[in-house]
């Protein structure tokens, strides 16, 4: 029961032992009043909600940090009677969510008014059988898993006596993936074997490597099939290929718990309804490192390359090599639910992973922490006939200890190529030159 509730019945009891008490005739009309207000009242409330529907469409499950995620919520009405007013309150926790707030209502003449608020709720005035229709879109600025909900549907009496309301459930979940950047160069070892050692391993995908011909089975293409030898032996004769090691590249995301720094959060241009413009990476160290390995994954399987992932966070992630946009996916989803509090260092990781790494193939590996441990790992993988990518999110940077003296040197020492990533500088610009840039990232 509400105050207000409360409040009316104290008027009624007053009302009621005055007109006791006194026998006037006013005092029995106002207890009449009272009561029948109280029991309107509560009737009213218990038909506010009765058969109304919620319906939540999300354009898709699936955004990415610097796209708009977008909604289409129905509110439906039922009943054979309308709906005095109705309020929808959404408890979605994706970072930045603003409901494009709808506010309806039946005033003067009958006309229809809508206005747009800055809160979360919407509140309508809903004919019998009628519908109310509006679009939410959320400018997604964090990587991570979000719940859709719930949401809580509030009404009540003209009188705010008996205020209800009933939940939503949540359903469904949105996955923002993370920032991604188009690289326009990214420095690549070259190998010691001109064109690599093609790998004795049979691949349905087209590769520059044709190891050998058989004859034509359901589902080959028609771009395997191998024409001189089709003319020469009077039927269908297909070509198999083999993989380039040198073709496949294995990024190593460094999720260690001690070897993440966070630095000073620089402002964001504040856009329609206060939410940024143009999101920035948080500054972090691991932030930074996620974004950028996504954005080479995405750079390299543009390129038709086999891109593998390898991460220990609070769960140990490892992808294997592959091509197309079905491994991209699979990559930005692990790395927009990476939980980045590992257990194990890069060497470690190195030491558990590299064995099972073919002979040729190129490991890019992202950490803030440059040790002689790292530096003994890529030693390690240089002399086995692997060749490696250190990017060096810089620790000083984002508020972390600067690097050893010579650190850098020596990592290049050992064959590794170095490339720098400091907070807030131009992601590509480093990615591709190796140096950071003075222009703030954002896209």
């Amino acid at each position: 029961m509400s105050t207000r509730a409360r409040v009316v019945l104290a008027l009624f009891a007053l009302s009621l032992f005055g007109a006791l008490a006194t026998g006037r005739d006013l005092l029995y009309r106002l207890s009449y009043i009272w009561a029948g207000l109280f029991a309107l009242a509560f009737i009213w409330s218990r038909f506010a909600l009765r058969r109304l529907s919620f319906q939540r469409q999300p354009r898709s499950f699936r955004a990415q940090v610097g796209q708009l995620f977008i909604e289409r919520f129905t509110l439906t009405n039922n009943d054979r009677f309308p709906k005095l007013w109705v309020e929808v309150r959404d408890a979605t926790d994706l970072p930045g969510y603003r409901a494009m707030t709808l506010k309806a209502g039946l005033h003067a003449g009958g006309a229809f008014r809508q206005r747009r608020e800055r809160d979360s709720n919407v509140m309508a005035t809903i004919r019998a059988g009628d519908s109310r229709h509006w679009m939410v879109r959320t400018l997604c600025t964090r990587r991570g898993r979000y719940r859709l909900g719930p949401v809580q549907i509030h009404s009540s009496d003209p009188f705010g006596l008996f205020p209800v309301a009933f939940q939503v459930p949540v359903e469904h979940h949105v996955v923002v993936l993370p920032m991604t950047v188009p690289l326009h160069d990214f420095p690549i070892p070259s190998g010691r074997l001109p064109g690599g050692d093609a790998l004795r391993q049979r691949t349905h995908q087209v590769t520059p490597h044709a190891s050998t011909v058989r004859d034509y089975a359901p589902g080959d293409g028609m771009n395997r099939i191998h024409w001189p030898s089709t003319a020469r032996r009077r039927r269908l004769i297909v070509k198999e290929f083999e993989f380039d090691p040198l073709a496949e590249m294995w990024i190593v995301l460094d999720a260690h718990r001690q070897g993440q720094y966070e630095g000073e959060k620089t402002g964001e241009a504040a856009g329609f309804l206060g939410i940024p413009e143009r999101p920035e990476l948080p500054p972090a160290s691991g932030e930074y490192g996620i974004s950028a390995a996504a954005s080479i994954a995405m750079h390299f399987l543009e390129q038709e390359r086999a891109v593998g992932l390898v991460t220990f966070g609070g769960n140990r992630h490892t992808i294997q090599p592959e091509r197309g946009t079905s491994q991209l996916l699979r990559i930005l989803e692990t790395l927009a639910v990476l939980n980045l509090d590992g257990a194990h260092a890069v060497p470690e990781v190195i030491k558990i992973t590299g064995p099972r790494l073919p002979r040729g193939a190129t490991v890019i590996i992202l950490t803030a922490t440059i040790d002689e441990a790292l530096i003994a790992s890529l030693r390690g993988l240089e002399y086995s006939n692997r060749k490696t990518v250190l990017v060096v999110l810089d620790p000083e940077s984002f508020g972390g200890p600067p690097l050893p003296s010579g650190i850098l040197a020596a990592a290049e020492h050992v064959g590794s190529t170095v490339l720098v990533v400091k907070n807030g500088h131009d992601l590509a610009a480093a990615l591709r030159a190796g140096r950071p840039v003075l222009r703030a990232f954002a896209v």
